[in-house]
This record gives C-alpha cells, structure tokens and sequence, in this order.
C-alpha cells in the first residue's frame, strides 16, 4: 500500500488524523508506518514528576532510598537516587491529592539513567484504587547513557508479538533513545491510579540511578517501534552489531570459505574405534551394537566393538530452524524476499498453529505464511546444492568439534552417513485418549490404558525402526519428549493423580484408577474417611470434573494412594512403548522418554523398562537438575539429552531456559557442565540443545527465539564458543 502523499511529514499528519478517530485506528496506523519506514511524532507528555525540580509536582516517598544533587551532563537534569541493601529499597509517587486520572494515555514514559558500571534491575508498578489494580514489570537497566523508559499501560508481552522474547535492550526512536518494559503484567483502571513504585530487589551494594521527568503520553507508539524493523534480510537482528554478523553475500560466501578450508586442515582424534570409543576402559562387551554396562565402577555406553563411550551429542542439526510466521507482522522485517523465483522454496504456510499446546498460550502470529532465514542463508552461500552442502559442512564441523553423536531431531540424512552415531524418535500419534495435568505444555499426557495407545505405540515403532534396525551406527530410539508427567510447583508431583480423577467418565485412565481405589477400599465411606472429602458412593468420583484434593498431612492416604496410582501409570506407559520397540528392533538401546518434569514413580518406571534414563536437565550443573538421591538408589546409566546455556548479545533476543551475562561466559558455563557430567559415574553422555539459534521472531512451533546455537541464523559458527566446546568436549571423551 502507498501512501497517500510522501515523507515523514504525511506519515506524522496521518497518525494525528487516526489518534483523532480513536485507539484501533491509531495501532493500525503505528503499524503501517512502521511497514514503511516512518518516523512516529513524539506523542505530547503529561507531565507527572520532574526529580531535578525544587518542588516536584508528586508526593515522593522513599524507603531506603536517598535522594542527592541534581546531575550536571550534556542531557536533561537528572537527580541521583542511592538505593541502598535491603530487602526493597523504593522510590514512591503519588499525585498531590485524589488520584492520577490517565484516561487516555497509553504510555508511561521515565527519564533515567543507571549510574553504574553494570546492569541493574528495576520493578516499576502502577498501584489503582485496590489491590487488584496494579501493572508491574521487571526492566533489565544496562549501563550507559541516559533514556527514556516506557512502560505500556496495560498488560502486554512479547508472546503477543509471536515470541517469547521481546527486545530488551535501548533503541533508537523519535529522536530518543527508549528502553520498552516488553513485558506487562496484571490491570489498572486509568481513571484511578494512586501510585507509581520504582524499587530494586534486594541490592547487596548501594546502586545509583539517575532520574529526570516522569509523564504519562497517549497511543502505544514506543511499544510499536520497539519490534518495527528488527529483522533484516538475513533473519539476523538489527539491534545490535557482533562479530558474526553477515553485512552482505560475499562476506558470507567468503566466511564459508575460509571455515571448509580450516575444517578441510583438521586433526581428526586418533586411538579410537570407528563410531568414538575407548578401547583403553577394560571388561566391556562387543555385541555388535551399542549398548550400556557397568564397569570399573561407572557406566558407560559401549560402541558395537566394545569399547566405552561417553556421547556427546547436538540436538536439531536440520536445516529448517529458521523458519519464522510473517504473515500479519511484516513491520518487523526489512528485505523480506518475495516468494518469487529462487526465494519461492524458502516461504511457506501452514493452516494452523499446534493446538492445545500450554506452550502457544497467548502467541500471536502463531499460523499463516513463514519464511525460513536460515535456509535461505545456505542458498546464499552454496546455490542450488546448497543442501549437500550444508549436510557436508555440518558432518565436518560436529567431528571436529569433538561431538560423536546426533541427537534428537536431526536431519536422518546426517545418521545414514555413517560418519556419526545417531538417535531415533518415536513419536507416537493417534485417537488415543488424554489425561490433562492443567499444565500441558506440549500437550496432554498419552493414556496407555486406552487399548488404542498400544496399536500407536507399535505403529509408530514400527515407522522409526523402518530402514534402521539392522544399522549398527544407530545409538537407540527416544519416546517422546517431555511428557507432563508433574506440573510445576509444590504439589505439581500429583498434577497427573488429580487430572486422571478430574476425566470424563468415558477415560480409560479414570476407570483404572477408580477400580484401583475400589479394589483397596472397598466401601466408598472408608476411601471419604481417608481422604477427608464426602463421597456418597462410588459413582460420585465418575463425572467430569472431580475435584480430587491435594495431599496433607491430616491425610497420608492421599499422597500414598496418588503414588500408587503414579507408578501404575508410568508402569502402563513404558511397559507398552518398551515392548513396542523391541518387537520392531530387538537389538538398539531404548534411551527412555527424555524427562523434564517428572515424578520419582515415573522415573523408577522408566528405570524398569528402559536401557538408559534420559533428562533433559537445564541448570549450572547436571547434578542440580536432577534428583541424585533416586538415581543412584536406581543405579541406572544418565543421558542428559538437554541442555544450554544463551545470552543476548548475538542477535536473538531470548537467553534460553539458562542464561548467562555475554557470550564468553556461554564457553565456560559449557565446560563446567560437561565436566560435572563426565564426572559423575551415573552419567553416559550429554546432548547440547541446539545447533543452530533460534529466530529472531521466534520458531513456528511456540514463539522460542533464543541464541543458544553452536551457529547462527546465517550458519556462522559462533567462533569463541565453538573453541570453548571443542575443548571441553575433548576432556570429556578422553576422560581427563
């Protein structure tokens, strides 16, 4: 669309015209201006608080808090605050009487500046006329110059936007530089607002921050700006310079030159057996397959010639993790290609998003057309082969690395190579019927009761097993992924019991747990005196809905009789899928069900019918993921097949499930990690999750787009990190 007359002068005439007709107007128009590149005009503030004034407007209150002399800079007068250690210091406003009334407004807008040499972290919260009434937000503050903070006036989040992570960091925009609270909780009545709260959680040390003019502006332009543009042609953010970063075709042809000749030059490790193991760890049986065994006091995996081997493994190595929706936010990207000619196999679309996934609650964005960067950046560097060629180089880099195996998910072309040990998934699908944990991050869990799961839980072993069951190369297979097993919280271990209950009387599941109670109990009097609750009779538990109650310790039977019912769930789930995959493949390693949250009578279950536990155990060290106690009591071999560490200074704006400062401290925190799991005697190997950053808008799936890749969107390797991973990984293989 064209407008109707150009520059920025029409594109400012336009957006007072729509501010005019109302709010939705005026989004629309923010929108389309961003589209095509106009600047929005500096909305009018209603001034609230100027700190370097001698009679400021508000009522200040400070609790551990001290107020000192204005500052003198090139900038606007600003006054430093010293919030001192303690709980939460806190700088308070209040209007002179009455309330602020903000009806209208859409934007508060703060002048500051963090007067130290480190980033700090400020809770900025609108109190209205009751507890109910209150927007807060969490605001990363970096240092550096001074700017305008601005917090949208209603609850808002980067999920809105189609990703999980919203830009964080200071950005240049009518003539300002702005910082956006991206994230906005709770609900505030305009018409009433009795306070605004700046505080700090919990300084160790006295920290400064510098303060200007406080005010109140109408519409959202900031919020706009803030995601307007910040992609470029390459899928990379332009937000922000790194070493990486790719200005143009030929310096990323060239890149990849220099990095096949240096890989081309690479020592391969010597005084190993053709899939990486160690013939120097004596008493280990060659079966012709892999395999796991204990011996001189740990466990190991054992390579089809019998030696040890410590797997160390990368997660997604595909070539379609940059795919990203478009369609409805084309604002955010500068260059898109038209899906036209050579670019036509890089757009897509898909009807819908994943439904009923915890994990797409309030994405917006979330379906429609998409446009994979990643991809087109190979095309870019390679040409028409530029599959083969990523398959090649992709090969090269994870031996030289010193990785050994592919995990989860990745291109099977990569397994068939022989060049590396690989994973299977079964991924089992069907009509089968659902338990809800109220969780349900990817989805409800399976109930193996229905005689419906085993059929699907056989197909689908039967399709992973196709074409590799006689392949030596092949580690062994995974069964699911990150089922909800528990939900999170205190008395998340009995999400599961209490969803099971909470089924409609047609469940499979229900009927087996009430038979279960039944069978134990006998008269539904004794089951109400052991529960607490008032049960008629048995039909009572039937209807949909039951509120089952949460363990006490008035009531010990609860706990005990959820557990029961927990193990003879887990017992029902892998005992089906276990004799599933040994039907279709009786000689690879069934490596269990990839845990996240999980249940000790789950993992016990799993120890029982499974050859190797697999966790995907995101923390600064294995050992703090996962519940010790119970594995070595179980004494079974550990994969760990997630985890990673991410920052934001690479581009994507998410830091993954463990972040860390900056891109240096990625290498480190890597090495500390892989040393705790190579050390422990439980543990088998560790699978790093994932090779390549997720985009900048987020992936199809849920939004993710965080930098924890080994390269980036352009399929530059992140040059310190891979160094730092190289050689933690050859400590770890060797055993030194």
């Amino acid at each position: 669309m064209r407008a109707p007359r150009s520059g920025v002068a029409a594109c400012a005439g336009a957006f007072r015209c729509a501010m005019a007709r109302g709010r939705r107007t005026a989004l629309r128009w923010a929108l389309l201006a961003a589209a095509m590149g106009c600047a929005l005009p500096a909305p009018a503030q209603r001034l609230l608080f100027d700190a370097s004034a001698a009679k400021p407007a508000a009522r200040l209150a400070l609790s551990h808090v001290q107020a000192k002399a204005v500052a003198v800079s090139p900038g606007p007068p600003l006054r430093r605050y010293t919030f001192q250690p303690a709980p939460a210091p806190q700088l308070g406003l209040a209007p002179p009487e009455g309330d602020w009334d903000w009806t209208g407004q859409g934007e508060l807008r703060i002048q500051l500046q963090n007067a130290m040499p480190w980033a700090l972290t400020l809770t900025v919260e609108v109190d209205g006329a009751d507890p109910s009434q209150r927007l807060r937000a969490i605001v990363a503050l970096p240092a550096g110059p001074a700017q305008t903070l601005v917090l949208p006036l209603r609850a808002v989040s980067p999920r809105a936007f189609g990703m999980q992570a919203g830009p964080a960091w200071p950005f240049e925009a009518q003539g300002q530089r702005l910082l956006l609270a991206a994230t906005v909780e709770g609900t505030l009545d305009l018409r009433h607002v009795r306070a605004l709260r700046l505080g700090m959680p919990a300084p160790n040390a006295p920290q400064d921050v510098l303060l200007g003019r406080i005010g109140t502006a109408p519409g959202e332009a900031a919020l706009h700006a803030a995601y307007a543009g910040i992609v470029d042609a390459y899928g990379q953010s332009t937000r922000g310079d790194w070493p990486e970063k790719i200005a143009d075709d030929a310096t990323l042809r060239a890149a990849h030159a220099r990095e096949d000749a240096a890989l081309a030059q690479a020592a391969r490790p010597s005084g190993l057996d053709r899939y990486g193991g160690r013939p120097d760890v004596r008493g280990l049986d060659a079966t012709g397959w892999f395999r796991a065994q204990k011996a001189q006091g740990r466990w190991w995996l054992v390579t089809p010639e019998g030696h040890a081997f410590f797997s160390l493994g990368v997660n997604a190595v595909n070539d379609d993790g940059g795919r990203s929706h478009v369609e409805g936010r084309e604002f955010m990207f500068r260059s898109l290609p038209a899906a036209a000619g050579a670019w036509r196999a890089f757009h897509g679309r898909d009807a819908e998003g994943a439904g009923g996934l915890g994990a797409r609650a309030g994405l917006g964005y979330g379906r429609g057309a998409w446009f994979d960067f990643y991809a087109a950046n190979l095309y870019r560097a390679d040409g028409a082969d530029w599959l083969a060629a990523w398959r090649r180089r992709a090969l090269d880099r994870l031996a030289a690395w010193g990785f050994n195996t592919l995990g989860d998910w990745s291109d099977p072309a990569l397994g068939r190579a022989h060049r590396l040990p690989y994973t299977r998934a079964v991924e089992i699908e069907g009509t089968f019927g659902n338990v809800s944990t109220g969780y349900d991050w990817w989805g409800r869990m399976p109930d193996p009761f229905d005689p419906s799961f085993a059929q699907a839980a056989d197909a689908a072993a039967a399709k992973a097993a196709e074409g590799v069951r006689d392949d030596p190369w092949l580690l062994g297979y995974f069964a699911d992924n990150e089922l909800a097993w528990a939900a999170p919280g205190p008395q998340g271990r009995w999400a599961l019991a209490q969803g099971t209950l909470r089924g409609e009387p047609r469940s499979h599941a229900k009927r087996a747990f009430i038979a279960q109670l039944e069978a134990k109990y006998g008269e539904p009097a004794r089951l109400a005196a052991a529960w607490g609750i008032a049960l008629p009779s048995w039909q009572a538990l039937a209807p949909a809905g039951f509120a089952a109650p949460l363990p006490d310790a008035a009531h010990p039977a609860i706990a005990a009789d959820y557990a029961a019912w927990l193990a003879r769930y887990a017992d029902a789930y892998f005992g089906t899928v276990a004799a599933a995959i040994r039907r279709h493949d009786p000689h690879h390693l069934f490596l269990g069900g990839r845990f996240a949250l999980a249940t000790p009578e789950a993992v016990a279950a799993c120890a029982r019918h499974c050859d190797v536990l697999s966790f995907n155990a995101y923390a600064d060290l294995p050992q703090h993921a996962l519940d010790m106690t119970l594995l070595r009591r179980l004494d079974r071999p550990v994969l760990l097949t997630e985890f990673h560490f991410g920052s934001d200074d690479r581009g994507p704006f998410g830091k993954g499930v463990v972040p860390v400062w900056n891109e240096a401290q990625r290498g480190e925190a890597y090495a500390r990690y892989l040393a705790a799991a190579a050390g422990e005697p439980l543990v088998v190997g560790a699978h790093w999750f994932e090779y390549v950053d997720q985009p900048v808008t987020g992936r199809l799936l849920d939004g993710e787009n965080s930098h924890v890749g080994l390269v980036g969107i352009t399929d530059i390797p992140f040059g310190g990190f891979v160094e730092a991973v190289r050689a933690a990984n050859a400590r770890a293989a060797s055993g030194r």
